[in-house]
C-alpha cells in the first residue's frame, strides 16, 4: 500500500538556530582569524535554508503488487541501475529486483531465511549482493554473499548457530554489512541477540579491529543497527537502543565522537550518506521519519543538526535505507507499509 497523506519536510529547531547564529558569529569574530570566521559562517548558514530537499516518486515501483511480504531492507546498484529489496514472510520470494525506473526484473529465494540488511557491491566488472540473515533456522545468524541472480557465493558465520562476541566471525542476529570501495568490510552484529559488535574485516575476512562491549559508554553498543563509511575515513554507526550515532576512525577503530541530541524521540535505525556527503540520511522507525542531518566537516564531529525531515504517514515504519550514489535518490524500506518508497532530490 502507499503511505497515507502527503510528505512534508521542515527545518527542526529553526527558531533556536536563528537566535544562536548571531551569538556564534560574534563569538567567532572575537576569537579566530577572519578567514576561518567566513568558512564557519558559510557552513552554519547553509543549515538556515528552509526548503524541501526531496519529493516522493509516486510512480516507483510501477507495480507495487510485487511486494508480498515485509520489506526490511533495500540496496542500490548504481552501475547496473538496479534496486534489490529483501522481504520477509511465508511463501514469498525473499529478494526482489527492480530497475531504477521501477520495472520489475526478477525474484529469488535461495538460502535466505530472515533477511535484515542488504548491500550491493558493484564495479565495472562484477556485482554481488550481501545479506545479513537473523533467522533462527538452518540458514540464520550469517552474513552471506550472492550473485546478482541469487546464487550463493560464500557464507560468514556458522549457519543456524548463534555465537558470542568471543568468536569474531560467529554472529548472533547480524544487522547490516557495508563494503567499502577498497573491499574492506564493516559489520554491525547485534539486532537484539547476544552480541553488540562493530567489526572491520579485510576483503579476505581477517579481523582488522572490533568493538564488542555492551553498554552506554564510548565505543559500547546496545543494538548497533546500521553502518556506513565516508570518504574521509569515518565510520558511522546507528547505535539504535542507545539513541545515538557513534563515529570511529576507519583505520584504527578509534572512537571519534557521538551524536545524541537529534534522537530524543527515537533512536536511529539506518544511516547513509548523500553522494556529495553533505548530508546523512537517517531512518527513525517508531516516529515514521527520515531525518536529513548536516554532515560535519573534516576533523570535527560535534553534535548533530537536523536540516530537514521527511515525515511519513503513521505506521509506515521506515527500517533501513539506501542512497543511489549516482542520482542521489533515497530508497526507504518500510516494514509497516510493506513496500519501498523512493524519494528524489529536488536540486
Amino acid at each position: 500500500m502507499r503511505p497515507r497523506g502527503g510528505v512534508r519536510c521542515r527545518l527542526v529547531a529553526r527558531a533556536t538556530a536563528a537566535m544562536a547564529l548571531p551569538l556564534l558569529v560574534l563569538a567567532l569574530l572575537g576569537a579566530v582569524p577572519g578567514a576561518q570566521v567566513l568558512r564557519t559562517i558559510t557552513f552554519y548558514s547553509s543549515w538556515m535554508i528552509e526548503q524541501q530537499l526531496y519529493k516522493l516518486d509516486v510512480s516507483w515501483p510501477k507495480l507495487p503488487e510485487y511486494f508480498t511480504g515485509q520489506t526490511f531492507c533495500v540496496g542500490v546498484d548504481p552501475i547496473s541501475d538496479l534496486v534489490y529489496v529483501a522481504q520477509r514472510g511465508v511463501n514469498v520470494p525473499k529478494v526482489l529486483v527492480f530497475s531504477e525506473n521501477g520495472d520489475f526484473r526478477q525474484a529469488w529465494n535461495s538460502t535466505v531465511e530472515m533477511p535484515h540488511g542488504i548491500f550491493v557491491v558493484s564495479n565495472s566488472t562484477d556485482s554481488s549482493v550481501w545479506i545479513t540473515d537473523v533467522g533462527n533456522g538452518k540458514y540464520g545468524h550469517t552474513v552471506k554473499q550472492y550473485s546478482t541472480s541469487g546464487k550463493p557465493v560464500q557464507t560468514l558465520g556458522t549457519p543456524g548457530k548463534p555465537g558470542s562476541a568471543l568468536i569474531p566471525l560467529q554472529f548472533d542476529q547480524p544487522a547490516e554489512i557495508f563494503v567499502d570501495q577498497n573491499g574492506d568490510i564493516y559489520i554491525v552484529d547485534g539486532d537484539g541477540g547476544l552480541n553488540n559488535r562493530l567489526l572491520k574485516l579485510t576483503n579476505d575476512f581477517k579481523v582488522m579491529w572490533l568493538h564488542a562491549e555492551n553498554g552506554t559508554g564510548a565505543a559500547q553498543f546496545r543494538i548497533p543497527h546500521s553502518v556506513t563509511v565516508d570518504s574521509v575515513g569515518r565510520v558511522w554507526v546507528a547505535d539504535r537502543a542507545n539513541k545515538r550515532i557513534q563515529v570511529f576512525d576507519k583505520v584504527t577503530g578509534e572512537w571519534l565522537g557521538a551524536w545524541s541530541s537529534c534522537f530524543k524521540e527515537d533512536g536511529p535505525y539506518s544511516v547513509r550518506l548523500t553522494p556529495n556527503e553533505k548530508y546523512l540520511i537517517v531512518a527513525q522507525l517508531n516516529i515514521n521519519r527520515v531525518s536529513i542531518l548536516a554532515a560535519p566537516p573534516v576533523g570535527s564531529i560535534g553534535d548533530c543538526i537536523v536540516v530537514n525531515i521527511i515525515q511519513m504517514a503513521d505506521e509506515v515504519k521506515p527500517h533501513l535505507v539506501d542512497v543511489n550514489v549516482k542520482t542521489g535518490a533515497i530508497y526507504v524500506a518500510a516494514i509497516g507499509s510493506q513496500q519501498v518508497h523512493k524519494y528524489v532530490p529536488l536540486n
